[in-house]
């Protein structure tokens, strides 16, 4: 089995011919439900970050970066969205309305690794179950390729549900580039789960529209 880009686009191309224009940009979302697919078995679940070939134009994820040394300047001229220090991070020990405004308003964390242990201890209770833990970075890494690699990527999990949800597009983005996003997310999916298991049950909507169903694979 491979993925059928053609009949990806067409349904990209459905999609935004349905849904009616709104005063905001709106979101591609892709829909895979899996078919016997048992969530209570752990090794299931998965939790990713897959970087698209495209990035959602103005609907970029914000990438905070905790660090010490030259690495803050580095991400400072890398245009992170928030940098952290290790005093920054002290200072918010016992402040969880803190802590959680900061959880929901990144969605990606990287860290030095000298700070994994303090963050653990004053963020971990919050930042853990949210699945935002950081990313450990090398002091010596490219943090401006880290952040342009997490600007374009999104997070597919699986919970308690058997389904996964996630952005893929802007309606201002060519269908083929949108279509390539949806290859690359059902590409990793497909790493996962057997081809069966997505049951035909895939399709891709704007924010405010109807889901287009439609079949990814066709046999090779």
């Amino acid at each position: 089995m491979s993925l059928n880009l053609d009949a990806i686009i067409k349904a990209v191309t459905e999609a935004k011919a349905k849904a009616k224009r709104r005063r905001f940009k709106q979101t591609y979302e892709l829909i895979v439900r899996f078919k016997d697919f048992d969530v209570k078995n752990q090794a299931n679940r998965f939790n990713i970050t897959i970087a698209l070939p495209h990035p959602l134009q103005g609907k970029e994820p914000k990438v905070c970066v905790m660090a010490t040394g030259a690495m803050v300047l580095a991400a400072k001229e890398a245009k992170a969205d928030a940098i952290l220090t290790r005093e920054d991070i002290e200072k918010l020990s016992g402040n969880k309305k803190e802590i959680r405004k900061l959880a929901n308003s990144y969605d990606y964390f990287v860290a030095t690794p000298d700070l994994m242990v303090l963050i653990g201890r004053v963020m971990g209770q919050i930042l853990g179950p949210r699945n935002k833990m950081p990313e450990v970075i090398q002091p010596n890494a490219d943090v401006k390729a880290v952040i342009d690699r997490l600007k374009r990527s999104v997070r597919v999990r699986v919970k308690d549900q058997p389904q996964v949800m996630c952005k893929v597009g802007t309606e201002d983005m060519d269908p083929r580039q949108v279509a390539e996003n949806i290859a690359t997310v059902l590409d990793e999916i497909l790493k996962r789960v057997r081809p069966e298991q997505l049951g035909g049950d895939v399709s891709v909507k704007l924010t405010m529209g109807p889901p287009i169903t439609f079949s990814p694979l066709v046999s090779k």
